[in-house]
């Protein structure tokens, strides 16, 4: 993405903004592009001064109302942050205030994969019939990380060959989300289905740097390519998926959190002490947004009712028995 060059009265002082924030380690690049949204509403506006105004901030609130509210949110959170910077150096500019949280009504309800599914899923994928003989296992190696890892999808199409350290049982993620690396474990089963795959992807002779899943081509394997074969999937799994709707690939990372969760609730684990481990695994920087890929699922719920059942029962009979 290129530098953003603002042009408003206040250009200076967006350019300030953004090197302080990227100082601290951010890429803040996409939030300055959005702030660039704000700066072409100033010269829209003829703003001609220094303070940002009340009624100013209230007019760019209006001018989103076309948005989706989602939308709405993210691009003011950026404006409000530029407003809070402008304050500190002169206590009359304006800081609007927080704008509220958006509803999650009408958001898309995740689809988490039962086991079954999944394994369908996998047997489909290594039984495609194509032309190209490696890109069967490409697809079910593909999918099957996904799941095992609760990789984002575009983390896992941007590794190469080197990123895999099967020695160590493990993959290395290079500037996953907010630029952040991170190492990614594998179980058992996992590495050994990645060095399989590896085993025949290098008989193309492939450089240590070039990408780790390829389409039939040979090159890297494209976001579109992989979710056209995984709607092909679908429908020889039957599993439900009208056009526009029904299960995503990114629900993959979904199933993977909530069947984690899952496992520690029938094994009897402490979650408040996994759950941190979850959200460093999922390269979250807070355990609010691994939260949010949690469904109370009806395994789930029954595991719940259970924990709670005994916990409560325990609690009675000590009551009844006192030492």
């Amino acid at each position: 993405m290129k530098p953003i060059c603002f042009s408003s009265p206040l250009a200076e002082r967006m350019d300030s903004f953004v090197r302080l924030r990227q100082a601290s380690g951010r890429d803040y690049q996409s939030q300055a592009y959005l702030l660039g949204r704000f700066d072409r509403f100033l010269i829209e506006e003829g703003f001609n001064d220094n303070l940002i105004t009340r009624e100013l901030t209230e007019g760019y609130q209006q001018a989103l109302t076309h948005l989706a509210q989602t939308t709405r949110y993210i691009r003011f959170c950026v404006v409000r942050q530029f407003c809070e910077y402008l304050a500190l150096d002169d206590p009359q500019s304006y800081v609007p205030l927080p704008m509220r949280h958006v509803s999650t009504r009408g958001a898309r309800v995740p689809y988490i994969y039962s086991k079954e599914q999944i394994k369908s899923l996998l047997q489909a994928a290594g039984a495609l019939n194509t032309e190209n003989s490696l890109f069967p296992l490409t697809a079910k190696t593909f999918l099957g990380l996904l799941y095992t890892t609760g990789l984002r999808c575009g983390e896992a199409l941007h590794f190469n060959l080197e990123d895999f350290y099967p020695q160590k049982s493990a993959l290395y993620v290079r500037e996953g989300k907010f630029k952040k690396d991170r190492w990614i474990p594998l179980s058992a089963s996992t590495c050994q289905a990645l060095e399989t795959y590896v085993s025949r992807r290098i008989e193309t002779h492939a450089p240590r740097e070039a990408p780790l899943f390829v389409n039939p081509r040979g090159s890297r394997l494209e976001h579109h390519r992989i979710y056209k074969t995984f709607r092909r999937l679908l429908g020889e799994c039957q599993i439900p998926h009208p056009p526009g709707s029904g299960p995503r690939l990114h629900d993959f990372r979904h199933t993977f959190a909530n069947h984690r969760l899952l496992q520690w609730y029938r094994e009897g684990e402490d979650l408040n002490t996994h759950l941190p481990a979850l959200a460093t695994f999922m390269g979250h920087a807070h355990i609010q947004s691994t939260q949010v890929y949690l469904q109370a699922t009806p395994e789930l719920i029954e595991q719940v009712d259970q924990r709670f059942h005994t916990h409560f029962k325990k609690h009675i009979q000590n009551k009844g028995n006192p030492s």
